[in-house]
């Protein structure tokens, strides 16, 4: 049965189920509110959700956490125009022109063509699951234990290098700190014991869902609660000083459209990068192609346009390789891939084997909550926008608490919660000192992939390491290691000696 097919049944299937429907409305509704309140985020809001769909079958769990995820990235697009704050990272570059339209009198018509632009974006998107994931899996079934060790170093160094962009070496440590600590607990191979110091609680490993939550929850609990300054909010949604249509902004914007969905979604397939990357490069792209670059910054349509059209694109993008090779092309994606696990679903190359079904289920799934998406985003978000009133000392600890029960009910330990408080800890010294959060989550994720591939490579070779040189793709992985840190390094290097 081709993806297509499936596709298509799987949309029948889910618009025809009155209780399945309203699950994925409700969930759209809360990952449009996290996205909302500013110091929540896409990641924080799949992984509180994804300790509450234990008692949930996979088929409509991990919809769900779609439907959050989707609706996180969108709603962040309405604190950003009205508050000048992105209610998440991926919508950082959509306050630049955002929030000057509204400060100009088109709050509503900011906030409508957002919600359109958005769904152009992720319908894009999942054109691209039914059609790339599949091609993409059929590559990775000739995948290897070689080139599956190197997958997960390379997913690492990218990740490393471009969201640390400043200092990349800070990126690099960050995800090899992830990776030393997925190596905790008794090993895939023999069962022997590392790094536990005779403590038995941590036999079984570190759980990934109160890392997630500790690295990404408490930092921004803590950020938040320190700011102190109370932004302008416009929350004036007439639409007076319109130009165009809403049809003809879409004609007018259809080549910044179809680029910029295109960047989000092949910016979102590489590991680890995220929404915000690619709103910023499809921002930049806009304004290099513009033939009004002077208006970008102050209130430009194409510049919202190019940054809402990409984030939401990226989110398919960054789902492709979770299906496809199970690494995970943002942070976001890396919860829906540990969610995954957690309901019995083994993402990667043996998928499409295992469950052959899933990649058009997924791509459905993910259009329902792009169309429920835009239907919420034009009738009730504006409503929700009273959300900012409440203040942050109110709302936080009220967080704080849904990711304490939330990791609590994971495995039902006191073990895992202390867990997560260290995880938090260190997740806000990361912060402080400009170490990025993704490269150490994606290497926590990935470590058990490189460890236990490696370590059987050369079990099947005793011992010798020329497959990683002489088979194809594995030689590919290693030049473009190479390349990508010598590219960090390099020019620096020749500038020193001018």
């Amino acid at each position: 049965m081709t993806t297509l097919k499936v596709f298509f049944q799987s949309m029948g299937s889910i618009l025809t189920n009155p209780v399945f429907l309203f699950h994925l409305s409700w969930s759209t509704l809360l990952g449009i509110v996290v996205g909302i309140l500013p110091g929540l985020t896409a990641t924080l809001g799949v992984a509180i959700l994804t300790t509450l769909t234990f008692g949930f079958p996979p088929d409509i769990a991990i919809p769900m956490l779609l439907c959050v995820y989707v609706g996180a990235i969108y709603g962040g697009s309405r604190t950003a125009i009205v508050l000048n704050i992105p209610g998440t990272p991926a919508n950082a570059a959509t306050t630049v022109d955002g929030f000057p339209l509204a400060r100009s009198g088109m709050a509503g018509f900011a906030l409508n063509v957002a919600t359109i632009m958005s769904g152009i974006g992720s319908i894009i998107g999942a054109i691209f699951i039914v059609s790339l994931a599949p091609a993409l899996g059929a590559v990775a079934l000739k995948f290897g234990s070689w080139e599956f060790a190197l997958l997960a170093i390379f997913g690492t160094i990218i990740a490393g290098s471009l969201t640390a962009p400043k200092d990349p070496l800070k990126g690099w440590i960050a995800g090899f700190l992830g990776l030393m600590i997925a190596m905790i607990g008794l090993d895939e191979i023999v069962s022997f014991p590392r790094y536990t110091f005779g403590n038995i609680q941590l036999y079984g490993g570190i759980s990934l869902l109160p890392v997630l939550v500790g690295v990404y929850g408490i930092p921004e609990i803590l950020t938040s609660l320190k700011r102190v300054t109370k932004a302008e909010v416009v929350l004036d949604f007439s639409t007076r000083g319109r130009k165009l249509s809403y049809l003809q902004t879409i004609k007018k914007n259809a080549l910044n459209l179809v680029r910029s969905g295109l960047i989000g979604v092949f910016i979102g397939v590489i590991p680890g990068v995220g929404e915000d990357v690619a709103a910023w490069v499809a921002y930049d792209a806009a304004k290099r192609m513009s033939k009004e670059p002077e208006k970008f910054g102050q209130g430009s349509i194409e510049g919202l346009t190019a940054a809402e059209t990409a984030n939401n694109a990226c989110v398919a993008g960054a789902i492709i390789p979770v299906l496809t090779l199970a690494v995970p092309g943002s942070a976001p994606a890396a919860v829906l891939l540990a969610a995954m696990w957690i309901h019995g679903i083994k993402a990667g190359p043996l998928l499409s084997i295992e469950h052959p079904e899933m990649i058009g289920y997924v791509a459905a799934a993910f259009t329902i909550a792009t169309i429920l998406m835009v239907l919420f985003g034009l009738i009730v978000t504006r409503l929700f926008l009273k959300i900012l009133l409440v203040p942050t000392e109110i709302l936080m600890p009220i967080i704080f608490v849904l990711c304490v029960v939330g990791t609590y009910v994971l495995n039902g330990r006191l073990f895992d919660v202390w867990i997560m408080l260290l995880f938090g800890l260190l997740g806000y010294f990361m912060r402080l000192n400009d170490f990025p959060a993704a490269p150490f989550v994606l290497g926590f994720i990935l470590g058990p992939m490189a460890d236990t591939n490696i370590r059987r490579a050369l079990m099947l070779t005793n011992g010798n390491v020329s497959p990683f040189f002489t088979r194809p793709i594995s030689l590919a992985l290693i030049i473009a290691i190479t390349l990508v840190v010598l590219s960090k390094y390099l020019p620096k290097r020749r500038g020193g000696r001018a």
